[in-house]
């Protein structure tokens, strides 16, 4: 089979170079943004007069009926022609004759790959954001189910301070909000459109660049011909945030695996959501967020990819840069799938309100709030902190909590106490005491919640 560059070469491509260098296997995927793209390039180069424009209409004609049988599953995508362009551009070819060899007018499968994979990128970012904005609205909800649930806080995984589970799960949504950010952040930085770089140089066919710009729905044209074509950082800025955003996941995933746990026993898996064992029939698995732990590393594995990848080629284009594909389309699979199957396994997921309570009543997390109860009374706060140490000892020897200690035992430590220290050391009060901005105060979160459910209004993709 001849290539499109046969007339330089007076050999066949070996096969093991020809399977080697094809790319059809995966760009495939791209189908849609380049016959988009090419689209917008043969209007372009009929409304120029660069093509007659009677040519260019029937080239437009041409790809839409290739677009619909490729969607309908009516065309098979030959190895012989190594990528998405050649086979698009042979397909057209043989069904519109010699009109088809015109398209490939002023342009390059250098710019045209950098389109296609920009226009790949954009559209999947904007589903990669409503897979995030569903995640939120579903911990949004689950917050507002639970403004006073009291759980322990842990910092060394050790109980450290009480909480709410409304509390915990916006911290999990301002995570996502970030990552929408970053996601939105990269969508803006790389709406440059590359058509029109050519090889590396541009062309000396008098193109209208903005045409086609406005017809992609692009907001600027690359600025250099040289960087238009070799340009991937938008590549790694998008594996760069999707590795923060998974990095999210994974501690989420941490967090209900340690929960579902007998040794917590905060959550219940939906048994939809869950897995068995071969031989323990006890057993109920949290694969699904094991899973994403796991997977995590696979998208941080694209990321290092890709800047291994670019670090040390020279400019312009390089064949290095086809590696690009499939560790970008491996991140954004990795993620959809991901966050597609979180999302209802935690809307699912009963909460165990009452073991979480029993868990907040032991190991001392009220001890702070103690010691503040003893600051408030005028005793210096390292004071208060040495004093309450002494009770938690004391506590720790006898079996004992800090609210299980008689009013007589406190005041053995310090006059200070009065019948009112139980009310300041009741876990309620605790959480319910915290209403600085960010803490777990029920209202406080429910100004929380209004937070993310208004940034959520506005940053909604359909």
């Amino acid at each position: 089979m001849a290539k499109l560059w046969a007339g330089r070469f007076g050999k066949e491509t070996d096969l093991e170079v020809n399977d080697f260098n094809s790319s059809i296997s995966f760009d495939c995927r791209l189908y849609k943004e380049d016959i988009t793209g090419s689209m917008a390039h043969a209007a372009m180069l009929g409304k120029q007069g660069i093509i007659a424009k009677e040519e260019s209409d029937k080239i437009i004609e041409g790809l839409k009926g290739i677009l619909a049988d490729i969607e309908a599953g009516k065309i098979h995508f030959s190895q012989d022609y190594e990528d998405i362009h050649m086979n698009v551009e042979q397909i057209l070819t043989e069904r519109i004759g010699d009109a088809g060899k015109r398209l490939h007018t002023a342009r390059s499968r250098n710019d045209q790959v950098a389109l296609d994979m920009r226009l790949y990128v954009k559209k999947e970012i904007v589903a990669i954001k409503k897979e995030i904005i569903d995640f939120m609205e579903a911990l949004c909800e689950s917050a507002k189910n639970n403004l006073e649930t009291v759980m322990p806080g842990y910092t060394h995984l050790q109980r450290a301070q009480p909480v709410t589970f409304g509390h915990y799960m916006m911290a999990y949504a301002n995570m996502m909000r970030r990552d929408v950010i970053r996601l939105e952040n990269c969508l803006e930085g790389m709406d440059d459109m590359p058509l029109g770089s050519g090889a590396l140089a541009s062309t000396t066919y008098p193109i209208d660049r903005d045409f086609v710009r406005q017809q992609l729905g692009f907001a600027r044209v690359t600025n250099n011909s040289l960087d238009g074509v070799s340009d991937r950082d938008y590549c790694v800025e998008l594996t760069a945030a999707l590795s923060i955003l998974m990095m999210h996941l994974s501690r989420f995933s941490e967090e209900i695996i340690s929960w579902c746990s007998w040794e917590f026993k905060f959550v219940e898996l939906d048994d939809a959501f869950s897995t068995g064992s071969s031989i323990m029939p006890q057993k109920k698995n949290p694969d699904v967020c094991e899973l994403v732990r796991g997977k995590t590393g696979r998208v941080y594995g694209d990321l290092f990819t890709l800047l291994t990848m670019l670090k040390g080629i020279p400019l312009a284009y390089n064949k290095d840069m086809q590696e690009d594909k499939e560790a970008v389309f491996d991140a954004i699979d990795t993620v959809k799938q991901c966050l597609r199957v979180l999302t209802p396994m935690f809307s699912t997921m009963q909460i165990l309100k009452d073991n979480m309570k029993k868990a907040a009543l032991k190991g001392f997390i009220n001890a702070t709030d103690c010691a503040d109860y003893l600051t408030k009374k005028g005793m210096p706060f390292r004071d208060a902190y040495k004093t309450v140490g002494q009770l938690v000892a004391q506590c720790v020897r006898e079996d004992k909590s800090l609210a299980d200690l008689t009013l007589e035992e406190y005041k053995t430590h310090s006059d200070a106490f009065e019948n009112d220290v139980y009310e300041a050391i009741d876990l309620k009060t605790c959480v319910r005491g915290r209403k600085v901005i960010g803490g777990p105060a029920p209202e406080e979160v429910t100004r929380q919640i209004l937070v993310i459910e208004k940034f959520v209004s506005e940053h909604e993709t359909v």
